[in-house]
């Protein structure tokens, strides 16, 4: 089982038990959330103490600004000292990427589609649809098509044998299995053909195939239709009628996005108030780079978005995880705020005791 097929079946089981895809993504985006936490919390410590340290590692970088190893060197060594490792906020950011192309590949694959794509949510009206896709409507025995759109098979066909039925048959590469002979146009029927080279039968079996039962996804406007193959010499073949799909925009997708990018503006809000010491004081380069990612991410997320297809799902993820970020960063500075005040009245209960015991000694 692959990784896509997982994380369809972990949103399956989800949606059993909730009732609702768009609520089994939140609960799926909780859960990864919650189990990341430890490294989250490691991440904001480690650039906590990035700011305390901040004044020492400026001064060692303007004392050896004319010798860029020396520089490198002290510094590593003024890290090991503090046992501060400057990339260990990384590991995070780094864990969720793959998680976010798990979770677009999963939304955007034919099973998806096939089991929850006309699933809605909220003001959402498909969790497959992106801000400019047209869902066609699946199984009516027709594709919704316009010039340009990439077609896909499933992963298993029904295969018809003169004395028996095949069920589950594997598609070997069905992302390229399938071809569209010669052109089409919306309105006219479209003709595919696959060799029978990608259907996982034996020599003798393939040569008695009468047709076949395979799933066609039109993966540009997420309709998917049940589509009966022909056998014709060495290919399968069939031809589908279509009609004009119209490329309206998505208003609902489009809030979810505004969304996202809002709670990705109030995120740096919050990442910098953290970063920040008790007198209110930050480090200029560091406040100056978070200003600009805090003014131009958003705007850059809406334009990136409008151009690169993000199904509603994906971003009802991003939205949610999001919101979790801002609260586990609110939370955990507070914690670490805690921590370090009664670290501090620790030591000042510590000198006062010494100071005590030097006067008792005196005396």
């Amino acid at each position: 089982m692959d990784f896509t097929t997982l994380t369809i079946e972990a949103l399956k089981a989800l949606a059993s038990i909730v009732g609702n895809y768009g609520i089994a993504i939140i609960l799926l985006t909780v859960v990864i959330r919650l189990a990341m936490w430890p490294l989250n919390v490691s991440q904001q410590r480690s650039m906590k103490m990035m700011q305390n340290l901040q004044p020492k590692i400026k001064a060692i970088q303007d004392r050896y600004k004319s010798d860029p190893q020396k520089m490198q060197q002290k510094l590593m060594e003024f890290y090991k000292e503090h046992k501060f490792n400057p990339m260990g906020g990384c590991l995070p950011l780094l864990i969720q990427l793959p998680i976010f192309i798990l979770l677009y590949s999963a939304l955007m694959s034919p099973q998806f589609i096939q089991i929850a794509g006309d699933t809605s949510f909220g003001f959402l009206s498909r969790l497959d649809t992106t801000l400019r896709a047209t869902a066609g409507r699946s199984f009516d025995g027709s594709f919704g098509v316009s010039q340009g759109d990439t077609f896909t098979l499933g992963k298993t066909a029904t295969v018809y044998l003169p004395d028996e039925t095949l069920e589950n048959v594997k598609v070997k590469d069905p992302n390229k299995a399938i071809e569209i002979q010669g052109e089409f146009k919306p309105g006219e029927n479209i003709d595919f053909k696959v060799d029978l080279d990608h259907l996982n039968l034996k020599f003798a079996q393939l040569d008695q195939i009468e047709k076949a039962e395979i799933a066609v996804t039109d993966m540009t406007n997420k309709e998917i239709e049940k589509v009966t193959f022909t056998k014709q010499g060495s290919v399968l073949a069939a031809s589908v009628p279509t009609t004009a799909a119209s490329r309206a925009f998505h208003w609902d997708v489009f809030v979810l996005i505004a969304l996202f990018a809002l709670t990705m503006f109030a995120s740096q809000k919050v990442m910098m108030a953290s970063q920040k010491t008790k007198d209110g004081a930050m480090d200029p380069t560091q406040e100056a780079i978070q200003k600009s990612m805090g003014t131009f991410m958003p705007i850059m997320i809406i334009g990136t978005f409008v151009i690169i297809p993000i199904p509603a799902g994906v971003l009802l993820y991003l939205v949610t995880s999001n919101i979790i970020q801002i609260l586990q960063t609110v939370i955990v500075n507070k914690q670490i705020d805690m921590e370090q005040d009664a670290m501090k009245i620790k030591v000042t209960d510590g000198k006062k005791e010494i100071n005590a015991e030097i006067v008792d000694d005196n005396k």
